[in-house]
């Protein structure tokens, strides 16, 4: 074989060896360094064509430029439907036990709820209308409904909404 022929046989191994890394990427996270590594093999190969032949070279360059997009967009449509993907990008689907739990602590969030609507307790800084308040020992942020309410003052929650609770002053 001639030179040139063994570059060009160089050229097309060393630029199927890029596009298989990438495939390995799409499989095996390594934070981009199978990514580079790719791309190295792939200006290797392309350089090797250049030396054999600049019209090889040539052809070769267009080809990587315009392979190379297309190759890493369709890798990233497929990626987040392979299992590893899914664990990657949306961290999985929720197991049963990761959705009892969820419906457990929700119950408990609710239980929790109805059980401080009638509370009271001691505005420990001036509600204007947001402050914080005492209730059992514990420091809760509350809205004051109806203005401001000094601190030191008496009041009873009067709902829960989600994470904000309201209060009013006991007369």
């Amino acid at each position: 074989m001639t030179d040139s022929s063994t570059l060009v046989l160089w050229g097309f191994g060393l630029i199927i060896a890029s596009l298989l890394v990438v495939g390995i990427e799409m499989f095996v996270p390594s934070g981009g360094l199978l990514g580079v590594v790719a791309a190295v093999l792939a200006i290797a190969g392309v350089i090797a064509f250049f030396r054999a032949d600049p019209v090889w070279g040539v052809l070769s360059l267009v080809s990587v430029l315009i392979l190379a997009p297309i190759i890493v967009n369709f890798g990233l449509k497929v990626m987040p439907n392979t299992p590893l993907g899914k664990k990657l990008i949306l961290g999985g689907s929720p197991s049963e036990e990761e959705m009892r739990r969820a419906a457990g602590e929700e119950a408990l969030q609710h239980s929790r709820e109805a059980a401080l609507v009638g509370a009271t307790g001691t505005a420990m800084t001036d509600l204007r209308p947001v402050g914080t308040v005492d209730i059992d020992g514990t420091r809760v942020e509350v809205l004051a409904e109806g203005g401001m309410v000094r601190a030191g003052a008496k009041v009873r929650v009067t709902g829960v909404s989600g994470t904000q609770v309201k209060v009013r002053e006991i007369a």
